[in-house]
């Protein structure tokens, strides 16, 4: 794939006044959203917030892997402290319900009916961050020093005031999408992510001017994270093709189109990063139900499952592969793709349109399922591991790296969609950043 020349692209961005004003239009909005990620929620001692999560950080665990997705807002109870999540787990629900129930996969395949679903996946947000709101108000009041006047009042305004900078956070997100560059919620969660990697860069480098990291140490950890996300763009880019032929037609005036031959892109990882999402979140549930019930055998059984350990791999290395089968197969219909190209009088060569074309679409889709469930499984696992046998403080996440990696490519292909629409070169003169197919749900 031939490069284009940067300099030349990034000047052709300055040319296209369209793609200039959204971009300028994202920078504001995520300005705002970082701005008030830094407003603290009344009658909160952020320090004590920030110590707890600090000592809870070596176990993980939800609110660990929730507080990453928002920036570091739940730790430091910021009026954002719940971001966009309530949206996102209220597409997902929704996702889940067209592969379940009927009705909705029906209303998905209509404009009125996708209008329709979106409002309820707003209104589902809205009751979701009510829930977590009040459940975040009363964590916090179980935080030894973090409210001054705990009580009724306290979580009342606490929930108010969540719920409310989840509403406007769903906001901002559905202004990017509609009025700015890329998926709004997309980018919300990729700029929070971002964030909370300077200071882990920043004291790890600090730790090396010390002697406390050796310098060979940071070296091994630099080239293993550029090999690790070389790793991630190549499987997020790759794809299985199926060939497909669409037979010639008569236009007008009585002239004959040829055969056309195109393709079919089976994405090799379909499922993004729920897979790890859906895994962690089962692996912590023992660890919270010990802490709520205060049960010395679910205590123990949880420090079996702690990240390290060879139980906490193994159960997590068999989640991933069951959650990418599962969830592969909720966002991929083989029958609805079937479907569509009878319609549209296209047919696999060697094999018969109608049933026996799912039947081989799904048979491929197993197969390339395989190696994408194993890729995530390394991914999510391995940074744990090289982490504690480098011994450094900076610790990335492999659930990260995919949501950035994607978020980024995906941007980019906005971009160079944008300029070649205006006729100028893109990042790329040859080939697309992001291919046409499957894509993981809510916007990662």
């Amino acid at each position: 794939m031939a490069q284009a020349n940067p300099a030349a692209a990034v000047a052709n961005i300055y040319r296209t006044p369209e793609l200039w004003e959204k971009i300028v239009f994202t920078f504001i909005c995520l300005v705002v959203y970082r701005v008030g990620s830094h407003v603290a929620a009344p009658g909160v001692d952020v320090q004590a917030m920030v110590d707890f999560f600090q000592n809870q950080s070596k176990g993980g665990g939800l609110l660990g892997l929730y507080d990453l997705f928002v920036g570091g807002n739940l730790s430091r109870a910021t009026v954002f402290a719940l971001g966009i999540m309530p949206y996102i787990s209220a597409s997902i629900f929704a996702q889940i319900a067209g592969a379940v129930i009927p009705q909705i996969d029906k209303m998905q395949k209509d404009e009125e009916g996708r209008k329709q679903i979106t409002q309820w996946t707003r209104y589902g947000a809205v009751g979701l961050a009510m829930v977590q709101a009040w459940g975040f108000a009363l964590f916090t009041e179980s935080v030894q020093g973090a409210v001054g006047t705990p009580g009724v009042g306290f979580k009342l305004q606490m929930a108010f005031i969540l719920t409310t900078g989840a509403i406007f956070v769903m906001w901002l997100g559905e202004q990017i999408t509609e009025r700015g560059l890329g998926n709004g919620a997309s980018l919300l969660i990729f700029f929070s992510i971002v964030e909370r990697f300077w200071p882990g860069i920043i004291d790890t480098f600090k730790y090396v001017s010390t002697g406390a990291v050796p310098l060979i140490g940071l070296v091994a950890l630099g080239a293993i994270m550029l090999a690790v996300v070389a790793g991630v763009v190549g499987i997020t880019l790759a794809a299985r093709r199926i060939s497909i032929q669409i037979p010639q037609r008569t236009m007008a005036r009585g002239r004959q189109r040829e055969a056309a031959k195109n393709f079919i892109p089976l994405r090799i990882n379909s499922a993004g990063v729920m897979p790890i999402i859906f895994a962690n979140s089962l692996i912590v549930v023992p660890g919270a139900l010990a802490q709520v019930s205060g049960s010395e055998k679910l205590r123990d059984f949880a420090d079996y499952l702690a990240p390290g350990t060879w139980l906490y791999f193994l159960l997590s290395a068999t989640l991933i592969v069951f959650f990418t089968y599962f969830y592969t197969s909720i966002i991929f219909n083989p029958i609805d793709l079937a479907e569509n190209l009878k319609k549209q009088g296209g047919f696999i060569p060697g094999v018969k349109p109608g049933s026996k074309t799912a039947e081989y679409i799904d048979h491929v889709v197993s197969r390339i399922t395989l190696p994408g469930a194993i890729f995530l499984t390394m991914i999510a696992l391995m940074p744990i591991w090289i982490a504690d046998l480098i011994n450094v403080p900076f610790k990335f996440g492999g659930t990260s790296l995919l949501i950035v990696v994607g978020v980024a490519l995906d941007t980019m292909a906005q971009m160079q969609q944008h300029l070649l629409l205006r006729k100028y070169d893109g990042f790329m003169k040859k080939g697309r950043v992001k291919f046409r197919g499957r894509s993981a749900t809510g916007g990662f």
